[in-house]
């Protein structure tokens, strides 16, 4: 069945699974976790357009650096017994060492891009565009529930979804 034939929770999957945007190729990557996401369509003939999904990242994250480089990245999506290693994937820098080693995550090559053996779901996007946030467009009590007043500038990258991998 075609991915876009399917019916994928997107509340769910975000809010609750969590998931992983990696950047870069086997050899050279970064991923980071992530818990803003949307999916979606965008720009395409009048009867459908590019299937989409967007997620959004501080410029401060060494993965930001990656996604701003690679034309494509890939977001994956794992079962509540990996928060622990969606945990520490969050809260460490790929700058300060190796952080998959802290995990029991396995990385593997994906087409354009790197997923993880044990992701029950991972999409492989093409880049199509990005857009840094303007502190002075968002709503001050997102600012302040968020940021406590301090907005740091997220880059929304969407990208287009041209393959999914399931297990």
């Amino acid at each position: 069945m075609d991915f876009r034939e399917k019916a994928y929770n997107v509340f769910q999957m975000f809010n609750d699974d969590w998931a992983l945007a990696t950047a870069g190729t086997i050899g050279d990557y970064n991923t980071m976790t992530i818990a803003w996401g949307s999916m979606g369509t965008i720009w395409g003939p009048p009867h459908g357009g590019k299937p989409i999904l967007t997620i959004y990242v501080s410029p401060a994250r060494y993965t930001h650096e990656f996604l701003e480089r690679e034309d494509y990245f890939t977001v994956s999506f794992f079962a509540k017994e990996y928060q622990r290693d969606l945990a520490v994937l969050g809260s460490r820098s790929g700058r300060d060492g190796d952080k998959m080693a802290e995990t029991q995550l396995t990385a593997v090559p994906a087409p354009h891009g790197v997923d993880f053996q044990e992701a029950k779901l991972t999409f492989v996007c093409r880049k199509l565009y990005s857009h840094q946030f303007e502190a002075e467009k968002t709503p001050p009590e997102v600012q302040d529930w968020i940021y406590h007043g301090d907005f740091p500038p997220h880059t929304m990258f969407i990208g287009e979804i041209v393959d999914v991998i399931e297990r």
